[in-house]
């Protein structure tokens, strides 16, 4: 047996012992007393009785052996920023940001939304929560009013952090307006909202409401806040993923448990030792920015880089050129940017000194072979594919090459991670499939690991049925989506069972773009279906029946309803939901039944066969489909 098949086995079979092991990786107010509690299925609540903080663990505490070293690296290529603050900094605006939070009365347990761009200010945000007991809950800056309004309702935030605006291309995004048009539009109305005025946009402030960022840390200045030492199992923070009923849905994560989570992965998997320098390329309204940029590289002691631009602006070196300067031992970013520095010129691979980066880790869609092999051979690293949900808050297949050097398989996002009992099964059945080869939906037998989610916010219900009822007279986690096991182990990931896409890394509910098209007053009905694509790894396709279909038979008449349509998810869920085109049939492949043909859309989208289709209703609808495709 391998060691790291060893190292697995333990983390299954001997389960608290190991653990117990991976919990002195970080601090403790009070040693754990259970280390795992699952008498309540499918519920795992982990190192039960013990206490700790996060922000202890990522700040407070190395200030005992390098309060002057390099902890958080902000870059704008935006603004032309760029500023790095020690432990001892950060240690100090984390206190003047808790000290303000607490003044507006901010106590344990309440919520605080944060809308931000990646500025400093953010990460200061996130670890003053962490530092009072206060569940932050990051929005992505670039969701439109009624996305970020349906989340301010369902976390009830006593506060609102946010900016005047973020940058993306050098074009300015006012965050302030889509702000106050979604408190608007929420039932729930905060007690106070700090904003950060960058001066990219103009700001007006409602008065009793709004607060000037600088202002109101100007007067905590020097302010020395203590960390609230938490149960292990409180909540941390909740953050929203697209669900396939188009309601979003708060995944919960506690404290202790993602702590000791991080803190192995960062060891196990990311290769990060105290003193280096960690860049990822995400954003902290995902996961990827929560668990890789802000927490899990401070915990592990490391410089962490923050990087607000994009990755061919002002040129396609700029992220090889913070290699250079900042000394990266590992980078943390996704296939679509690799896709899109593919198209420039490859002298940029080589105009830095590369020689401190260990390996370039890359998540958040499927990577195809001739991107892992191009990058591969341009930065002479390891490419490490990893594969992973908002749910689990860290890898679930990656290759723990702190453990045991592994190789790496293109296409493949590797091994089953310590801690995941991993399972392939059939869909209708629920038999567990072991020949290599074999597809089925990846599911993982409980209890999950520390750090993954434990429960939908406010909703135990939706989270049991949504997560672990849906195969057949098991209680598994389904991950919704579809995989094969080689004879080596090694997972391959085919794409969803759901209705939930992946776009250049975001995920996305197809409901929640159908209900937005479904507004435009001319749209009689919608179908919306992921379809691959080179660049992105997926785009959302519309298919619309319009109520007036004498509008559209000329194509000006079509394009200006595509473009009307485009508008409206703009306003309502942001760009990055915007469907790559509008198409308009006269009507959509159904059963007889009435159900959509999601998945038949889908295959004659991509040019595949779209399976057995005696159930469909009218088999004209598909060839109308497929017409337009083939155009």
């Amino acid at each position: 047996m391998s060691r790291y098949a060893d190292f697995h086995r333990r983390s299954l079979q001997d389960r608290d012992r190991f653990w117990a092991e991976q919990a002195e990786l970080i601090e403790w107010r009070q040693q754990p007393q259970t280390i795992c509690d699952h008498s309540r299925p499918p519920f795992a609540r982990w190192f039960v009785g013990g206490t700790t903080n996060l922000c202890h663990n990522a700040v407070d505490r190395h200030l005992r052996d390098r309060p002057d070293q390099p902890a958080l690296i902000y870059v704008s290529t935006e603004t032309g920023q760029e500023r790095t603050y020690s432990f001892r900094e950060l240690h100090r605006e984390v206190q003047r940001t808790a000290a303000a939070l607490k003044d507006m009365g901010v106590v344990k347990g309440d919520r605080v939304l944060i809308y931000m761009p990646m500025i400093a200010e953010a990460a200061f945000a996130m670890l003053a929560c962490a530092r009072i007991g206060a569940i932050h809950s990051v929005v992505f800056g670039g969701f439109a009013s009624v996305s970020l309004a349906s989340r301010i309702e369902d976390a009830t935030p006593k506060v609102v952090i946010s900016a005047d605006a973020g940058s993306r291309g050098g074009k300015v995004v006012a965050y302030k307006p889509l702000l106050d048009e979604a408190i608007r539009l929420s039932t729930h109305k905060p007690k106070a909202v700090l904003l950060v005025d960058r001066g990219l946009a103009p700001m007006e402030k409602v008065a009793g409401r709004d607060l000037d960022w600088a202002a109101t840390l100007r007067r905590h200045d020097g302010a020395h806040v203590d960390c609230e030492w938490l149960q292990s199992t409180d909540i941390s923070y909740t953050i929203y993923t697209s669900g396939t009923t188009g309601q979003p849905k708060g995944v919960q994560r506690d404290v202790g448990g993602y702590a000791v989570a991080l803190a192995a992965s960062m060891k196990h998997i990311f290769l990060g030792e105290p003193g280096e320098t960690y860049f990822s390329t995400s954003d902290i309204g995902w996961v990827v920015g929560h668990s890789y940029i802000v927490y899990g590289p401070l915990l592990a002691g490391m410089a962490t880089i923050m990087y607000e631009g994009l990755p061919i602006r002002p040129d396609a070196g700029i992220w090889w050129s913070l290699v250079e300067k900042y000394k990266v031992t590992a980078m943390f970013s996704a296939p679509t940017a690799v896709r899109v520095l593919k198209k420039q010129d490859p002298a940029f691979l080589k105009k830095y000194d590369l020689s401190t980066l260990k390996a370039l880790f890359l998540a958040g869609e499927p990577l195809d072979e001739p991107t892992a092999r191009w990058i591969s051979e341009g930065l002479g690293v390891p490419i490490i594919d990893n594969y992973w949900q908002t749910e689990s808050g860290w890898p679930i297949l990656a290759l723990a090459n702190g453990v045991e050097r592994q190789r790496s398989k293109f296409g493949s996002p590797g091994l089953p991670m310590y801690g995941y009992d991993l399972k392939l099964v059939h869909e209708s059945t629920g038999e567990e499939l072991t020949r290599p080869n074999e597809k089925g939906v990846v599911v993982i037998e409980g209890p999950t690991p520390p750090g993954f989610m434990q429960t939908v916010w406010g909703d135990d219900a939706r989270y049991v049925n949504t997560y672990w009822k849906t195969i057949p007279g098991r209680m598994l986690y389904s991950t919704f989506d579809w995989g094969i096991r080689d004879e080596d182990g090694y997972y391959f990931i085919l794409g969803r069972t759901d209705d939930v896409i992946n776009v250049a890394g975001h995920r996305l509910g197809t409901r929640e773009i159908e209900e937005s098209i479904s507004s435009h007053p001319n749209v009689a009905e919608v179908a919306v279906v992921g379809v691959a694509d080179q660049l992105k790894g997926q785009v959302a396709m519309a298919f619309v029946v319009a109520r007036d279909a004498s509008g559209l038979i000329e194509e000006r008449g079509r394009l200006k309803l595509e473009g009307e349509i485009m508008k409206v998810v703009d306003e309502q869920l942001g760009a990055v939901a915007r469907p790559a085109r509008v198409r308009f049939v006269s009507l959509l492949p159904k059963t007889r039944s009435g159900k959509l043909l999601r998945r038949a859309i889908q295959a004659v989208c991509e040019g595949r066969n779209p399976g057995d289709l005696t159930t469909i209703e009218d088999p004209a609808a598909l060839q109308q489909i497929r017409d337009l495709m083939s155009d």
